[in-house]
């Protein structure tokens, strides 16, 4: 069951809803009756520069009337590029194919773009990486409140190959970012980040699947959260050692501020480990705002709400951190500043 074949089908019951497991937190059969029409075709060349136009050596544009993109980087080769979602009124099934050649580096600069209407919106976006290639993908995800997005990343890696992620997202009606790994060991290194912002009755989805084939692989994940008024927050990490992967380095994390006794975060952290030799660890807290930092920073002159932003930034900006190249990392400390000062 998938949203992507509810939209080619039509078929309502082929929407996940919270008696599949993975899905029970973001029920999508429980909230749509029906299914908009396929938007209206889209004229890309009118949108106004997206937040990393001075970051990408090109811009690709999933949108409806362009439901297919696909890039080929060459062996050796090094670009930057901007993927934009945008979605608007009515369906958009898409699908993103990518393919890093051996030794390439590729930074890729994805948003997810939604208008006001009542939009449903599916990414299929396929990532391949050939030996010793590496991508850093940073995602900002900017949905309407009424907005439905689901994207789904398929990630396969090849021996020596390294993939950084980083997703930050204020939400949607309902959101869901999934992204499965399929890792080789063989010196391959995964870094899994994320972030939530979320406000209102906001509901984001963080999901990922590390699968390690192969011994001598690394994943480190962190993911950091924040929810107020009656927004709704899920986590889902699964990192899962098969039988084999000895040598295995795997390490996640997941920390959560509650602001508002409306909100809400679910969170299951999952390790699943059939070989011997490994080291893994993973870590969930779920908890309020430092209340004797709140009051030390009021004391010294801060009002309540600049003193409580401050935190909040803090507190997310260990995930930005982590975003290797440093322009990327100043359009996303940017993009949550917006955010905690009102912005969508």
């Amino acid at each position: 069951m998938s949203l992507a074949t509810a939209l080619r089908t039509g078929d309502l019951t082929q929407l996940p809803g919270k008696r599949d497991e993975d899905w029970r937190w973001t029920d999508l059969r429980g909230l749509l009756r029906t299914l908009p029409p396929a938007a209206p075709a889209l004229d890309v060349s009118g949108l106004a520069p997206g937040v990393f136009a001075g970051l990408a050596d090109e811009t690709l544009v999933l949108a409806s009337g362009q439901e297919t993109v696909s890039l080929d980087l060459a062996a050796g080769a090094e670009r930057a590029v901007a993927l934009r979602v945008v979605s608007r009124d009515g369906a958009l099934a898409g699908s993103v194919r990518i393919r890093v050649g051996a030794g390439a580096k590729l930074r890729l600069f994805e948003t997810y773009e939604g208008d006001d209407s009542a939009y449903v919106t599916h990414a299929a976006i396929s990532l391949v990486l050939d030996a010793g290639a590496m991508v850093e993908r940073v995602v900002l995800a900017a949905d309407g409140a009424n907005g439905v997005t689901v994207s789904e990343a398929d990630v396969t890696l090849a021996a020596g190959s390294e993939f950084g992620q980083t997703v930050l997202t204020s939400g949607a009606r309902r959101q869901r970012l999934e992204t499965r790994f399929a890792h080789p060991g063989a010196s391959a290194t995964v870094r899994a980040d994320g972030a939530y912002l979320l406000a209102d009755k906001r509901h984001a989805d963080l999901t990922t699947v590390a699968d390690h084939l192969g011994a001598e692989g690394v994943t480190s994940q962190l993911t950091k959260g924040v929810v107020r008024d009656q927004a709704r927050g899920v986590f889902q990490g699964r990192i899962i050692v098969e039988e084999g992967a000895d040598q295995t380095d795997a390490r996640m994390g997941h920390h959560a501020l509650i602001l508002s006794d409306q909100a809400e975060v679910d969170a299951r952290p999952e390790l699943l480990i059939f070989a011997d030799d490994v080291q893994c660890a993973h870590g969930n807290t779920v908890g309020a705002l430092d209340e004797e930092a709140l009051f030390y920073m009021r004391q010294r002159g801060l009002p309540e709400a600049d003193a409580r932003s401050l935190l909040i930034e803090a507190f997310v900006g260990e995930v930005v951190d982590r975003i290797w190249n440093e322009a990327a990392r100043d359009v996303a400390r940017d993009w949550i500043a917006a955010r905690l000062r009102g912005g969508r």
